[in-house]
């Protein structure tokens, strides 16, 4: 939390078409565990209804889940998004769930802050939001 007791204002969701949603259902208990207003908007949506979202609510993270594969295709479209929408640079981008690890530098070259792969534990996960979210935007 900030100085200035603002939550870290955290959105999650799933752009897949994979209707697995038990990982980011835990994490969204462990964010909100961890004192960050966490806004869970669903499963199916599109980059663009999760980039509105994210303007609209004002967060500080944006974090998708996949299973089914398409990630390397979807952080390209977010990021093409983000920009089209103008969300701010400060915006932390994640993603997670089961990501073969050879794709993580790849999805770091299109402009993804960290993935976190099955197993990665709670305190790595609250540790990197809390040390790399700017607060006082």
């Amino acid at each position: 939390m900030s100085s200035n007791n603002r939550k870290i204002k955290v959105l999650l969701a799933k752009t897949s078409l994979d209707g697995h949603n038990r990982g980011i259902k835990v994490i969204s208990k462990w964010l909100s565990d961890a004192g960050m207003e966490v806004i869970f908007l669903g499963q199916f949506l599109t980059e663009e209804i999760v980039v509105r979202a994210a303007v609209e609510e004002d967060v500080d993270v944006v974090g998708l889940s996949f299973l089914g594969g398409e990630h390397l295709f979807a952080a390209q479209d977010m990021r093409v998004e983000m920009k089209k929408q103008g969300l701010s640079d400060d915006v932390i981008f994640l993603m997670g769930g089961v990501i073969p690890k050879e794709d993580t530098v790849k999805l770091k070259e299109i402009g993804v802050d960290m993935i976190f792969l099955p197993g990665t534990p709670m305190e790595d996960i609250v540790g990197f939001i809390n040390d790399n979210v700017k607060l006082g935007k």
